[in-house]
């Protein structure tokens, strides 16, 4: 592993320098959202796929979002939360790096906190991505205000792909 920045880790051979041009024959950069669910675990699946078809580097990012309101309840451990995010993060590291050997696919993993739209889209900004993929959401209250995917969707600056 080679650390770049202090939230990116690089696993796997180098990526092909390649300049940046959109709308070429396929993409270059494919950005995944994970967040250790089902729908997460497939959309990562099938962007490593079409990162390793397409000769594409995959920037893996998941995004910490820690829930204000966890503090305020009664009998919830904060530190306890922040356990399971640790081993959350632990556990998609191993994946990635396995993934990264077993296919011979640069990945880069980003470990962000904040807002999950947020900081996918600065992430895809800053990797310049071709196409974002991001897993369906799996909560019944997205349906009335909106998924991280259908939020991305309507930013308009890359091609979404939602994996169900």
């Amino acid at each position: 592993m080679s650390v770049g920045a202090p939230d990116r880790e690089e696993y796997g051979p180098q990526a092909r320098p390649l300049p940046f041009e959109r709308g070429t024959d396929g993409p270059r950069v494919v950005l995944v959202g994970v967040d250790g669910t089902r729908t997460s675990e497939r959309a990562g699946s099938y962007a490593a796929g079409l990162a390793r078809r397409q000769g594409a580097a995959l920037v893996v990012v998941f995004v910490n979002s820690p829930n204000g309101l966890t503090a305020l309840l009664p009998g919830v451990d904060a530190g306890a939360v922040q356990r399971t995010q640790d081993e959350l993060t632990a556990e998609i590291r191993k994946e990635i790096q396995r993934g990264a050997r077993e296919l011979g696919l640069p990945i880069t993993f980003v470990c962000r906190r904040g807002d999950p739209y947020v900081e996918l889209r600065d992430a895809a900004d800053e990797f310049q991505a071709d196409m974002v993929v991001v897993g369906a959401s799996e909560q019944a209250g997205h349906r009335l205000v909106g998924s991280v995917a259908t939020r991305l969707v309507r930013t308009g600056r890359w091609p979404v792909v939602v994996v169900p």
